[in-house]
């Protein structure tokens, strides 16, 4: 009989494919359909056995991620293959790009309890068809609604109880998404016009992957800092604008009733 081959060494820092199963949760079928649909590299072969990386893990997570927000197996596989440089590199910058702008946690209210914010006996279902097309709320399986923007779901309130009527708040919401809507791209644009194509048409040189993340978080920054800005300026102009229209119109009122008392 023939000695049974030993079972080589695991290098440092690296994991046989059923390790890698283990550690990710998937099984090991499920990762060999993963290499075969490009959507991992291949492994490092030592001998005749394939070791595996922190890299994969990321890809494996990454496209755990991506498969949550709807995107299928295929449209994955070109988001990877579009980009050059080292999967830790693509998995950092595609998380950066896909994090959140801003982390708010959101809130879950009862029907009742969103009614009674909004100042109305029972919750109006054209009120949440509303707010669910402007992406700040969202109707749970169980009925309970889902605010995603606590800070904006409490400017709401706060607008009610002022007396503005919910039909009204969600009318200003719909104007300023579509502005929002507006800065987001222009600040988009700016990036991938001043940073995005100059580091592709320099052939994604490797090292300045961090420069171009850390630009991205920046950006990000810089716009809501911007928008805030530009924003007091237009509010301030605004209100002093609407402020002598209501001054000049009553001083019309007054002279109109001055007159007829003359006569």
């Amino acid at each position: 009989m023939s000695p049974r081959p030993k079972r080589p060494k695991t290098p440092d820092g690296k994991m046989t494919i059923g390790e890698l199963a283990r550690r990710t949760g998937m099984t090991v079928r499920n990762i060999r359909a993963h290499q075969t649909r490009g959507l991992l590299p291949p492994p490092e072969v030592h001998g005749r056995t394939g070791f595996y990386t922190e890299e994969h893990v990321q890809r494996i997570e990454l496209t755990r991620e991506m498969q949550a927000e709807g995107l299928n197996l295929e449209a994955i596989r070109r988001v990877l293959d579009s980009a050059e440089g080292s999967s830790a590199e693509i998995v950092d910058f595609a998380r950066a790009v896909r994090a959140p702008f801003e982390d708010e946690t959101p809130e879950i209210f009862e029907p009742g309890e969103l009614a009674e914010i909004w100042g109305a006996k029972e919750l109006d279902p054209k009120l949440i068809s509303r707010g669910e097309k402007l992406g700040i709320l969202r109707e749970l399986p169980d009925g309970k609604i889902e605010a995603l923007s606590p800070r904006l779901q409490h400017a709401g309130g706060a607008l009610v109880e002022l007396g503005v009527s919910p039909n009204a708040t969600l009318d200003v919401a719909d104007k300023l998404r579509r502005q929002s809507d507006a800065a987001a791209h222009a600040f988009v644009e700016l990036f991938v016009k001043e940073i995005w194509e100059p580091f592709d048409k320099a052939g994604r040189p490797e090292e300045d992957w961090p420069k171009v993340r850390e630009a991205l978080d920046r950006t990000r920054r810089l716009a809501s800092d911007a928008v805030l800005a530009m924003f007091q300026i237009a509010m301030g102009e605004a209100t002093e604008r609407a402020g002598e229209r209501t001054l000049q119109n009553a001083a019309k009122g007054a002279k109109k009733r001055a007159k007829r008392r003359a006569r």
